[in-house]
């Protein structure tokens, strides 16, 4: 887990808390960048990805709390990029104590969302 502190993501910097303002263009195109650097990460070291699957839910909430969700298509460009994200981390091989971090880091994650 050491590389994944080392390592820059490209999206966890654009993901910050209230990054964007009500307009929902670019944060589904961040959502999209985020997605693709992930699958890049995951064909080179599959363990670094999954820690980048793991984080994007650790920042996307906050970073989308004032983008109008009206039309949904904040909320499906989320659950389209947490289906692509999922078998990342599941397929991962990582040791039973890496995976208990990722799933309390998760929970977490699902308990400090307040966008439903």
């Amino acid at each position: 887990m050491l590389a994944a502190n080392v390592h820059s993501w490209t999206f966890r910097s654009r993901f910050r808390a209230s990054a964007f303002r009500w307009r929902s263009d670019l944060p589904i195109k961040r959502i999209k960048e985020a997605v693709a650097e992930i699958k890049n990460t995951t064909r080179k070291d599959k363990v670094l990805g999954a820690e980048g699957a793991v984080i994007f839910p650790e920042k996307v909430s906050g970073a989308l709390e004032h983008v109008d969700s009206s039309s949904g298509a904040i909320g499906a460009a989320v659950n389209r990029a947490i289906e692509t994200l999922v078998p990342i981390v599941a397929q991962t091989p990582a040791s039973d104590n890496l995976r208990v971090r990722w799933l309390e880091r998760l929970w977490c994650a699902i308990e400090h969302d307040d966008i439903p």
